[in-house]
């Protein structure tokens, strides 16, 4: 767990419900952020798995962390589609999908690298930095996970920025 992302902007971007939120609306929770897209064949499917598996690993404190998924590729990810789709990983992720401008203006934020890549099919992928961000209960970035981070160990981490007390808000 390691990482530096200088100023990091504000945001707030619409979710699967087309309520704009931001790390401002988690205040008191910690964030688990990833950039990732749908049609992301594993490294992107694995990082969710991982996040709920911290999360659950959390028990009780699970609540206290709000998983978040932003989606590098608002073209094709609509917002139901990214809400059914982080979803079906943990029922508390919020799916985040902002215009393009948007998206590479917090891509940028974070060091995300994202690039569309065309296949011969006429579609196209999108290679990207697949790190899962870690946000303090105020909202401030603290590092990140590298691709392949367990479960345990992200909720080890994550552990020790939960407040002490009753879990949730």
């Amino acid at each position: 767990m390691s990482g530096q992302v200088a100023s990091v902007v504000p945001f707030a971007l619409p979710d699967q419900h087309g309520r704009r939120v931001g790390p401002r609306d988690w205040r008191g929770r910690a964030v688990l952020l990833y950039f990732g897209y749908l049609y992301c064949p594993d490294v992107c499917p694995t990082d969710l798995r991982a996040i709920a598996d911290a999360i659950d690993a959390l028990g009780a404190d699970g609540a206290k962390v709000q998983p978040v998924f932003v989606t590098l590729d608002p073209i094709r990810d609509t917002p139901e589609l990214a809400g059914r789709y982080a979803t079906a990983f943990h029922p508390g992720f919020a799916a985040l999908r902002g215009s393009e401008a948007e998206t590479r203006e917090l891509a940028e934020a974070y060091k995300v690298y994202f690039e569309k890549v065309p296949m011969a099919s006429g579609s196209y992928t999108i290679d990207h930095t697949a790190f899962t961000y870690v946000l303090d209960t105020e909202g401030r970035y603290v590092g990140y996970f590298p691709p392949g981070t367990s479960g345990a160990r992200m909720a080890a981490f994550v552990r020790t920025l939960l407040p002490p007390g009753r879990p949730g808000r």
